[in-house]
């Protein structure tokens, strides 16, 4: 079976810290591609913060470009909102039966699982790629057989940051991918 990770991200706007986490999990890991999934609502965000799901989708297409090894997926925005991890992982099974998905997420978010709707289905059933995120231990699920624990390199670039930087003026384009910076510039996004 083909092993895909899945990262799900606002991705808002998606920025050179979570492309060079995607590149290290295809290298250093055993999947065979990562797939980033636009989240239209994590349920711990608030919606009127993100920029629309299209334009979003559009900067991480644009971001990725032609890399073989990963794919940008709209899965979450043909599901209820706000968006639950589970549901999108059985969503994904059912439509590809072929393949093994693996879900990525943040120390941060281990943290937090015990939170997440159905969180023991999917430690049941799904396997967790885990990168660190500082300040963050990731509680007691570290120990889980379905944790898998990996020392990426730390970025330490948010969205959030590069939001606020281009509300105030300043100049971001080498925290983001070009191709991705540049249509976030010529759309005035987060001005």
């Amino acid at each position: 079976m083909k092993a895909i990770g899945l990262y799900s991200g606002s991705f808002n706007p998606i920025h050179h810290g979570h492309v060079m986490l995607a590149n290290y999990l295809v290298e250093f890991s055993d999947l065979d591609e990562l797939w980033f999934v636009v989240t239209p609502q994590n349920p711990l965000k608030k919606k009127e913060d993100l920029l629309a799901d299209e334009e979003r989708l559009r900067m991480v297409q644009l971001a990725v470009g032609d890399d073989p090894r990963f794919r940008v997926s709209d899965v979450e925005m043909h599901l209820p909102t706000p968006s639950y991890t589970i549901n999108t992982l059985t969503a994904l099974s059912d439509q590809y039966p072929d393949c093994r998905f693996v879900f990525v997420c943040g120390m941060d978010s281990l943290q937090n699982f015990k939170n997440w709707r159905e969180y023991q289905k999917i430690l049941d059933n799904y396997e967790l790629l885990v990168f660190p995120r500082e300040g963050y231990d990731g509680g007691d699920l570290v120990r889980h057989p379905s944790v898998t624990v990996l020392k990426t390199p730390i970025v330490e670039v948010s969205s959030t940051f590069i939001r606020r930087c281009v509300k105030e003026g300043r100049d971001v384009r080498h925290f983001m991918p070009e191709r991705a910076f540049r249509y976030m510039k010529e759309n005035r996004f987060y001005e």
